[in-house]
């Protein structure tokens, strides 16, 4: 297995995951959010998979986002799976990327983004945008607590 291999490994688990837990919402409660200056538990899907693509700008331009439109933009909300099934290609072209890189990338190259002050090496900034996902998931674990709603084991 390479480096690039077992960083994507670790997203793909990640995100297997997250969509159990995202699937197991129900229409009803997409909606719903803990206070009002919360996101509701669909604009959460749509954070981790929009912030993934941007991550991936990100990424691709080593730190600039220039002027990046999400092509989320105007989208309406609608399913978990819609969501889900949008975000995919996305995904396929972010792993298509991670897959160009070498392990002498992964140390050399650096994301720099001095608007928020940040420095990182590649391999550290890839591993920095599966951990958003993975405390977001943690997050919507809390909302599924405060719902009182059964919350399906992701830790298999």
């Amino acid at each position: 297995m390479t480096h690039t291999d077992i960083i994507i490994l670790n997203f793909e688990e990640i995100r297997r995951r997250s969509t159990k837990l995202w699937t197991a919402l129900t229409p009803e409660n997409y909606f719903w959010r803990p206070d009002v200056k919360a996101m509701t538990c669909i604009e959460m899907v749509r954070h981790i998979l929009e912030g993934e693509h941007l991550f991936h700008k990100i990424v691709e331009n080593r730190g600039n986002i220039g002027d990046y439109v999400s092509p989320w933009e105007g989208r309406p909300y609608t399913s978990i799976q819609d969501e889900l099934g949008f975000a995919q290609p996305f995904r396929d072209m972010f792993f298509e990327t991670i897959r160009s890189f070498s392990a002498d990338d992964l140390s050399s190259i650096e994301i720099v983004r001095s608007e928020k002050g940040q420095r990182r090496k590649l391999g550290d900034y890839l591993q920095r945008i599966a951990y958003h996902e993975a405390v977001h998931t943690g997050q919507m674990l809390a909302y599924f607590r405060t719902l009182g709603l059964d919350r399906p084991v992701i830790w298999d």
